[in-house]
């Protein structure tokens, strides 16, 4: 048996890993791409470990989105189920006898011992120190039980499980981002590592694991501080080194309350559906408790590689802002060429009903998304920014269509207008189409005495009758991207409304 790793010559090797007993959420993503950065930038080993101790809501289908969405983000590991490696298996239930062997190793010892209390008699025990005053922990029992004893309970099957032996003293570490910290073991009580020797529960699995693979730093988040004096104590108990230790800060809703599964969408897929980038997401999940120390706020995964540091990570919970993952988001979808763009887009037209076969051309389409892209915060966006394009005969409403004081005759009148411009332009483009009805517009004005410099009386009844919406893109690109004869459609079911 191993008494101490050497861990690859000093090599950094980080893990994630995460429980596959529901989707891969952003909390877990940023943990993934802090341990990610942190091995790139000190060349060492990225290591995805699957901890399905759980058996009863561990699935398989959990570990593949999981897998799935981590690719999608570009986040990359060296080792891990899907790829293997040296210090494999890395699902747990594939590692039992790994763990039956050092749990073995603490029964035999004396650190760990059978425990037979009852759900009811332990749930008594804590219901009688709290109304004590006392903070809840075991007492105790069974650490005390003879051998005679635990061995006549085992063979006569009574319910148990394993309990390791928690020493009475100070636990004291140095956190990379913590600084020192301290806990009193002896509030603590005899921690539950196994439910038999088949079966290992998470403190246990964790701590073999680590030592297993060689693990130098364990990246986490704060919400796993309080379980680290007893995986040190379970380390120690069986001469395991100690890695070292890293814990993330709380990711905040906007009220400062912790962000949680239970309230709202915080699952990764959910943002992938949604039509957020990966470059989006990776950019603005390292912001959520790293600050690289300058005014710079837009990084590629590649110059985060180069620019991480943990010694930057902060210790204050980080508020997850959606306003700003959404102006990340539109940044870089403003940022893809248009060829890249549409087709991220044509999913959700397709699911929307939108693109039919033949309706438009792929020319068309892509100045469709063009004139969408500056208005779009996630690529979903583009079924309700673009719809109108695609409608044999628009929903009009009719108080729409009005421009300031104007009045149906009036409105009627602009119309007409704009029906005779664009009917005798004879070449069919947006600068034809700019010029013909900006003089229109000029000359109308001029016509009914309207301020010379507010082309709004001509253009915006011409534009909503284009799009059927208060905010569209303007009416010479619209009529561009639609085509003459369907332009001039529109007008005159506009003109029939009136």
């Amino acid at each position: 048996m191993k008494k101490i790793a050497k861990k690859s010559a000093g090599q950094v090797r980080v893990r994630f890993a995460p429980s596959p007993t529901g989707p891969l959420h952003v909390g877990g993503s940023r943990t993934a791409l802090f341990n990610y950065l942190f091995a790139q930038k000190n060349g060492g080993r990225f290591v995805l470990r699957i901890e399905d101790t759980d058996k009863e809501r561990s699935l398989q289908k959990w570990t593949e989105e999981i897998i799935e969405q981590l690719k999608w983000l570009g986040i990359e590991w060296n080792e891990g189920p899907d790829i293997g490696g040296k210090f494999g298996p890395y699902k747990q239930t594939q590692r039992t006898d790994i763990y039956k062997k050092y749990l073995e190793k603490l029964l035999g010892e004396n650190k760990a011992y059978y425990c037979f209390c009852t759900e009811e008699d332990l749930e008594a025990k804590r219901q009688d120190q709290m109304s004590r005053g006392v903070a809840p922990k075991y007492d105790g029992k069974c650490a005390r039980l003879s051998k005679e004893t635990v061995e006549k309970n085992l063979a006569e099957k009574k319910s148990s499980v394993i309990r390791f032996r928690i020493e009475n003293k100070k636990i004291k570490f140095n956190d990379l981002i913590r600084g020192d910290v301290e806990f009193d073991a002896r509030l603590l009580g005899d921690v539950v590592i196994a439910k038999d020797l088949d079966s290992p529960l998470y403190h246990f699995a964790v701590v073999v694991d680590d030592f297993e693979m060689e693990i130098s730093h364990v990246i986490r988040g704060e919400e796993h501080l309080p379980n680290t004096p007893r995986q040190i104590l379970i380390q120690k108990a069986l001469g395991f080194y100690q890695p070292i230790y890293a814990h993330l800060p709380l990711m905040l809703n906007t009220d400062r309350s912790k962000l949680s599964k239970r309230q709202g969408d915080v699952a990764l897929a959910d943002y992938h559906n949604s039509g957020y980038l990966p470059e989006a997401l990776v950019n603005f999940m390292v912001l959520l408790g790293w600050n690289p120390g300058t005014e710079k706020e837009i990084f590629s995964l590649s110059e985060l590689v180069k620019e991480f540091s943990i010694e930057k990570v902060q210790k204050a919970g980080a508020v997850f802002n959606i306003d700003r993952l959404d102006f990340l988001n539109g940044f870089y979808i403003r940022e893809k060429n248009i060829e890249k763009l549409t087709e991220l887009c044509k999913p959700y037209l397709r699911e929307a009903g939108l693109l039919v076969a033949g309706q438009v051309t792929e020319n068309q389409l892509e100045k469709i998304v063009e004139v969408s892209k500056t208005r779009m915060k996630k690529l979903s966006d583009i079924v309700e920014l673009s719809d109108f394009f695609f409608a044999d005969k628009l929903s009009l409403d009719k108080d729409l269509l009005k421009w300031s004081t104007m009045q149906d005759t009036e409105i009627k009148e602009a119309l007409l207008l704009c029906d005779k411009i664009l009917s005798e332009i004879k070449i069919w483009d947006i600068k034809n189409i700019e010029a013909g009805l900006t003089a229109g517009a000029g000359e109308f004005n001029k016509q009914k005495g309207y301020p010379e410099k507010n082309k709004g009386y001509l253009l915006w009844p011409l534009r909503v009758a284009l799009s059927g919406k208060k905010f569209s893109p303007s009416p010479f690109e619209i009529a561009d991207i639609l085509g003459k004869e369907k332009t001039i459609k529109r007008i005159e079911q506009a003109i029939k409304l009136l």
